[in-house]
C-alpha cells in the first residue's frame, strides 16, 4: 500500500511540475523576440478614399470607389519578397474584407443602407505593414 501512495504522490508531483513549466512557457511567450521572418516592415504609403465622399448619398445597386495612393505603387504579383513601397489594396465594407484589388478604382455591389468604407495598402504577400496603412473610414448612404 505504501508503494502505491508514493507512486501516486510522485505522479502528482510530476504533473504539477509540468503544469508550472507549461504556464511559465505560455506567460513568457509574449516576451520573446520575433524571428526576422515575422517582423513586418513599415511603409511610406498613404491611402485615401476619393469617392464616395464622407456623408455622400448615392443611388443604385453599385457604388464606384476611387482611391488615391501616394508613396508606393500597386503590383499585380504576389510574392514573399516584400518591399515597403509595393503592394496591393484591400477594400473593407462595414469592416469586412470585400476585395483584394490591384487597382485604385472598383465598383462594389450595394443595397439601401448606410455603409462604412475603408481601404488598406498591404504588402505584396497580402499581409499588413507595421504600422498598418489604412485610410480613414468613409461613411456613405445608399438610397
Amino acid at each position: 500500500m505504501r508503494r502505491s501512495h508514493r507512486t501516486a504522490g510522485a505522479t502528482m508531483l510530476v504533473v504539477a511540475m509540468l503544469l508550472v513549466v507549461a504556464m511559465l512557457l505560455v506567460s513568457c511567450g509574449g516576451q520573446t523576440t520575433p524571428s526576422p521572418s515575422v517582423v513586418r516592415p513599415s511603409s511610406p504609403a498613404v491611402i485615401t478614399i476619393v469617392e464616395p465622399t464622407a456623408g455622400e448619398t448615392v443611388s443604385g445597386t453599385t457604388v464606384h470607389v476611387v482611391l488615391s495612393l501616394s508613396g508606393a505603387r500597386i503590383v499585380s504579383q504576389t510574392t514573399t519578397h516584400i518591399r515597403p513601397d509595393e503592394g496591393h489594396v484591400h477594400l473593407y465594407v462595414d469592416h469586412v474584407l470585400v476585395s483584394m484589388n490591384y487597382g485604385l478604382e472598383q465598383d462594389i455591389p450595394v443595397h439601401a443602407g448606410t455603409y462604412v468604407l475603408s481601404a488598406e495598402f498591404v504588402a505584396a504577400d497580402h499581409a499588413p505593414f507595421n504600422p498598418r496603412v489604412v485610410s480613414a473610414d468613409t461613411i456613405f448612404t445608399v438610397r
